[in-house]
């Protein structure tokens, strides 16, 4: 699996990429048949605190998956969108077992 990861109009982290690749590659392990991950972490003003965003693509067999979160940081949109990630996969696995 190949891993891509954007920072949009804000500075690169290392321990992001860091945490995002052990997150994707144990995901990757669960599922392998995923080919490619772009992940993209925005900073938006937002007056509820929020405005944290981290959107992730995978390439898949089939239609591609895509989730997103909105959080007050960085590590808890990621989270919550690879959890995102997790149910559709997880449903894509079903349907590609009853075939």
């Amino acid at each position: 699996m190949t891993i891509d990861i954007q920072y949009v109009q804000m500075p690169t982290s290392e321990a992001m990429n860091t945490l995002i690749t052990a997150k994707l590659k144990r995901l990757a392990n669960k599922y392998d048949w995923i080919i490619r991950t772009q992940v993209h972490f925005k900073q938006e003003n937002d007056p509820t605190g929020k405005g944290k965003i981290c959107e992730m693509e995978l390439s898949v067999p089939g239609p591609r998956i895509f989730a997103r979160s909105n959080e007050d940081d960085f590590e808890k949109a990621a989270a919550n969108t690879i959890k995102d990630l997790e149910k559709q996969l997880s449903k894509r696995k079903a349907i590609m077992n009853k075939r």
